[in-house]
């Protein structure tokens, strides 16, 4: 949700629509880039309803100024993706769904889950992940967990990328190889923004690139 990971996004999507259709190609996007804050204070609050709302807001927002395709780019407040998808008329992406489909595409079977502990430990995520492409989701121990999210939200949303935090994080991935993990999702949006490939242990699926590939994909067809 922070408009670090939205500037991936908009990165993302322009360039794969460009690299596609070459010449002067952009891709027509709209985007309502919320304020963090607000959102940050309902799920520490554990106040899901009105996030829901919130993001609801703006879905139909956009669906009324003329989006045909929406997504929503944050990984955690899939939590409230039902609420939205009821309260709008035209497609979602779901952001777990183009993860999923790339893991599955490559023969893997066991996968490591990354991100807030939101998405670590409540079930919509790793739930739809097991359920429609048979993925076995592992997640770091407690403490690692923890750490995980402190870092995601004391530093990757303001933009701070620390050496000692990406060590961290490889230490993470590295024990989820030994436990059987064929690859690592980056299942927060700016993850990716410290971890890149070929800084893993593991082969990557950033959500972010991924989801923003699928957005193309259907924009082209």
């Amino acid at each position: 949700m922070s408009w670090e990971s939205t500037v991936t996004y908009y990165q993302e999507i322009n360039r794969d629509y460009q690299k596609r259709l070459g010449g002067y190609h952009s891709a027509p996007i709209l985007i309502h880039s919320v304020d963090f804050s607000p959102i940050e204070e309902m799920q520490r609050a554990d106040d899901w309803d009105g996030a829901g709302r919130a993001l609801s807001a703006a879905a139909i927002g956009l669906e009324r100024a003329g989006a045909g395709l929406l997504l929503l780019a944050t990984n955690t407040m899939h939590l409230v993706f039902d609420r939205l998808e009821s309260a709008t008329s035209v497609p979602w992406i779901h952001i777990a769904d183009p993860a999923g489909a790339a893991l599955v595409s490559d023969g893997c079977t066991r996968v490591g889950l990354l991100g807030t502990r939101f998405t670590m430990e409540r079930d919509f995520y790793r739930e739809r992940l097991q359920n429609r492409f048979g993925l076995d989701v592992r997640v770091p121990a407690a403490d690692e967990r923890a750490q995980i999210d402190r870092i995601i939200f004391d530093e990757l949303v303001h933009g701070e990328l620390r050496d000692e935090s990406r060590a961290f994080y490889q230490e993470v991935i590295s024990r989820l190889a030994r436990d059987g993990a064929q690859g690592v999702i980056l299942g927060c949006t700016e993850i990716g923004l410290l971890v890149r490939p070929k800084e893993s242990p593991l082969p990557v699926y950033d959500t972010a690139v991924l989801h923003a590939k699928a957005a193309v994909d259907w924009l082209l067809q």
